[in-house]
């Protein structure tokens, strides 16, 4: 289980008239995850989302507040727990110069997966995002779609327990993004703890248990999306966000 309390991330920023002033990315967020739960982490840009899904990466590090993996935090048993993370972004950059065997061969030296095994975990992760055809081929000259599945594929080399996914589906067509969709949902089953970042509120419906939306660096809201939809008399997320923040012109 992952657990995030009272979690805030402070930054420095300049005004117009150069006067320095401090501001709050995250203030004060906390929920949970259970093994085996996908929560979608809402919001639009600039919300608070990727400080957020950093911070608990443990690329960033909170100004206050706690995040504890099964109970372990990153500040007392980083390695141990950087070692069940997957982290992806949908900017994430690969070495061009590379095809994709080679990276995910470099990324099971990094994770320390046994050289007998590395063989088999490739060829299972490319079967399962359909990567049979490109994973040859320098990532260079990948379409975003297939760049993206060598991306996520680098992530699950050494199969974490916690997956920390930022849009990545953003710009991929309706095949590229269900087959990441459906690889989700099966991670899900084996008792992954999930979160999953999206603008495209729709997708989260179709594959969240649970939703955390934040504005402005808070929550708003946290629960099911039917719960959500039913407390705010709307019929989708997008409506029920609106609703929560006073209309589109309010955010």
């Amino acid at each position: 289980m992952l657990k995030v309390k009272d979690v805030r991330k402070k930054f420095i920023r300049y005004t117009k008239s150069k006067k320095r002033e401090e501001f709050y990315a995250d203030d004060g967020i906390s929920f949970e995850a259970k093994d085996g739960e996908i929560v979608g982490i809402l919001g639009p840009n600039g919300a608070g989302k990727t400080t957020l899904l950093r911070m608990i990466a443990g690329i960033l590090e909170p100004t206050e507040g706690t995040i504890e993996f099964d109970d372990l935090t990153i500040a007392k048993n980083e390695l141990e727990i950087k070692k069940n993370i997957a982290f992806l972004s949908g900017n994430t950059k690969l070495y061009n110069s590379l095809t994709g065997y080679e990276l995910l061969m470099m990324c099971c030296d990094i994770y320390d997966v046994p050289k007998d095994k590395r063989k088999k975990r490739i060829e299972e992760i490319s079967k399962t995002l359909k990567m049979e055809e490109f994973l040859y081929n320098r990532i260079g000259n990948l379409s975003t779609g297939q760049t993206q599945k060598i991306g996520l594929a680098r992530t699950l080399i050494h199969d974490p327990k916690y997956y920390v996914l930022d849009e990545v589906t953003s710009g991929l067509d309706i095949i590229s993004s269900q087959i990441i969709l459906d690889f989700i949902k099966s991670e899900k089953k084996r008792g992954k703890v999930i979160l999953y970042s999206t603008h495209y509120m729709e997708e989260a419906e179709n594959i969240c248990d649970r939703v955390v939306m934040i504005n402005k660096g808070k929550v708003i809201k946290i629960g099911e999306p039917d719960a959500i939809k039913k407390s705010t008399k709307t019929t989708n997320l997008r409506d029920a966000f609106f609703t929560l923040i006073g209309g589109a012109y309010n955010e």
